[in-house]
């Protein structure tokens, strides 16, 4: 298989992987048959690229957990935050498919599995594109290994991830600290995996928790700084509407006041009307 790359940097810099047309027909092929099955054998606090599933779910059950942690907000919540460095360029291949073979008996699709799985590295032997439909698939299966460790393992009752990203909360600080090497050698000896040594905190939720898009305060969802930022760069006619959705999942009030009198701005009105958009929206 060839891919064509290209580039992308919203929220941040990524380098998308996009297979042929043949190959993206197989790929749907292979997910619509695996899915069903695999996602039988994921834990429920797994959110990424499942139906049912994603980034509110992952916060409300965030929210939920803290409050059962904290005990309504009477103790202090831990939150041990960690992000897997380069998780799709670091996935070996021969342990992901090693795990398949635990799963499917049918040689046939190990067979084409092998091959998709194949058709792409970043060094010999490692390596899951970003694009592929079957990676995301693919990527679930191979951290439900560190999932079931976390919480049959660890213990960890109040664990969630998402992606590459997971939060473990506790009422005991020095607990967490003490699974965090626990957890970089399962990582290193069972996947071939590494924390990101910047990206593995201890914080308070009084303090903040920065988590997937959204700063979890005790009462509330804030929108990060960098994302309001964002947003108020670069809102439009065309893009007011889905920042409308984005703002209703947390205390968003006051920005999107702040996105309404943007829109309908001296210099907004000039951009569009140069672009050849002289409507205005009316709300």
């Amino acid at each position: 298989s060839s891919y064509q790359s290209f580039n992308i940097s919203d929220p941040k810099p990524r380098i998308i992987h996009k297979a042929t047309v043949r190959d993206r027909l197989v790929h749907r092929a292979i997910y619509q048959k695996l899915y069903p099955f695999f996602d039988r054998t994921f834990i429920s606090d797994s959110y990424s690229c499942r139906i049912g599933k994603g980034t509110y779910k992952a916060l409300d059950q965030f929210r939920k957990y803290a409050n059962k942690v904290s005990q309504n907000n009477t103790k202090t919540c831990w939150v041990l935050q960690c992000d897997i460095r380069k998780f799709f360029a670091s996935v070996d291949h021969q342990n992901l498919f090693d795990i398949l073979t635990r799963y499917i008996p049918d040689q046939n699709i190990l067979k084409l599995l092998k091959e998709v799985i194949g058709s792409f590295n970043t060094q010999p032997g490692i390596g899951l594109p970003l694009g592929n439909l079957t990676s995301q698939l693919l990527a679930n299966v191979y951290l439900n290994e560190f999932d079931h460790f976390a919480k049959h393992k660890l213990k960890a009752q109040f664990y969630i991830r998402y992606a590459d990203d997971f939060v473990v909360l506790s009422d005991d600080k020095l607990w967490l600290n003490q699974i965090i090497p626990v957890v970089q050698r399962f990582l290193q000896d069972q996947l071939k995996l590494t924390l990101h040594p910047n990206k593995v905190t201890i914080n308070t939720l009084t303090s903040g928790i920065d988590f997937l898009g959204y700063v979890t305060l005790p009462h509330c969802w804030i929108l990060r700084t960098k994302t309001k930022r964002r947003m108020l760069r670069r809102v439009n006619q065309e893009n007011i509407e889905s920042y409308r959705g984005l703002l209703k999942h947390c205390d968003g009030h006051k920005l999107m006041q702040g996105l309404d009198s943007q829109i309908d701005s001296p210099s907004l009105r000039l951009r569009r009307s140069k672009a050849g958009m002289t409507k205005s929206v009316v709300f």
